[in-house]
């Protein structure tokens, strides 16, 4: 297939700038084997029953946009891609030309950055304080590029989930944003039992697919873990007939990885697969996400999961109801289209 099957025109108004006024507050289109449903993201406890399970992920957004200076005078902005370590980090640079290996970069608070190597497009950075201690002191949230505003301090709380836990993201698993504790609090009295795992989102998840048939694109890696608790939370739900529903392609996108191996364990790795129609999920009953950028990896997974032909038409229709779009956005239910049930695990 090309990337072209993956288009599709959006008017520009249904691009979510704000979230809504309070979490849960979104429209869920509800896609089951061809039928759509329009429904309240307040709906969600009604299309799940006991015994399902909800796997979160409880990545934590970091302030991963920096600025600063080169030794030169030239201006310097960062995002922060990926945390290394305690001191180090994989960051994009836009600057008017890139910084040598060696050389400092000046962030406030007389902080000074050591360009260490570049690695492709991404340069590894040196810092003088622990890393996640600087971005909490001097980084910025790194709101999406489709939202064309400065971050605000209601940000700082609505872009990042209720259950967040761990520090590294630098994009939110956005599904996860609709939650709020009295809706976990109701889905776990109707018997439907809440795991984690966690998946760190990287920048190159907005990165533009730049060729033309999707067999000839590499995916960006991302690292995850899954707990011992979950895996044995996704068998005990098996063994009682309950489905597992990922919040998110964040998390659908961990399990189905670490289901790649001849015998699902728990643990952790990195990840750079690529869902694209045909692909068989082992794992993943019914997956709850927003809507995705036209031309996208994520459009491609959730075309794969739900049937290339029934996500065009939940799109189309979206579009004629003036669903809102992407990060801040309204929501989807998907069921699997394939009908059976997943490999065993």
């Amino acid at each position: 297939m090309r990337v072209a099957d993956f288009d599709f025109d959006l008017p520009g108004d249904l691009i979510a700038q704000f979230p809504p006024a309070e979490r849960g507050g979104s429209r869920l289109l509800h896609v089951a084997h061809g039928n759509l449903h329009d429904r309240q993201f307040r709906d969600l406890p009604t299309l799940l029953r006991p015994n399902d399970l909800l796997v979160l992920n409880d990545t934590r957004v970091i302030k991963a946009r920096l600025f600063g200076m080169k030794e030169t005078g030239g201006r310097v902005e960062l995002l922060v891609e990926r945390v290394l370590g305690e001191f180090e980090v994989l960051a994009f640079i836009r600057a008017s030309h890139a910084p040598r290996p060696g050389s400092l970069i000046h962030l406030d608070a007389n902080i000074e950055l050591r360009v260490l190597e570049r690695q492709d497009d991404l340069t590894r950075l040196a810092f003088p304080l622990p890393v996640l201690e600087v971005l909490d002191r001097l980084g910025r949230l790194p709101l999406p590029p489709y939202i064309e505003r400065t971050p605000g301090a209601d940000d700082e709380t609505r872009y990042q989930t209720v259950y967040a836990n761990e520090p590294g993201a630098v994009a939110a698993p956005t599904a996860g944003l609709h939650f709020d504790t009295a809706m976990l609090d109701q889905l776990r009295a109707q018997g439907i039992r809440t795991v984690r795992v966690t998946l760190h989102v990287g920048a190159g998840t907005f990165q533009p697919v730049r060729v033309d048939r999707i067999v000839e694109h590499t995916m960006h890696s991302e690292p995850y873990s899954i707990p011992q608790s979950t895996l044995d939370a996704i068998l005990a739900a098996r063994e009682k007939n309950g489905r597992v529903v990922a919040v998110g392609t964040t998390s659908l996108r961990a399990l189905e990885a670490a289901a790649q191996a001849e015998v699902m364990r728990a643990g952790s790795g990195e990840t750079r697969i690529f869902i694209t129609p045909g692909f068989r999920f082992k794992v993943v009953d019914a997956l709850l996400t927003n809507f995705h950028l036209p031309r996208s990896t994520l459009l491609m997974l959730v075309s794969a999961f739900a049937g290339v032909d029934n996500i065009r038409r939940a799109y189309a229709h979206a579009i004629a109801e003036r669903y809102r779009f992407f990060s801040y956005g309204d929501a989807m239910f998907l069921e699997n289209h394939s009908r059976g049930r997943p490999h065993e695990i």
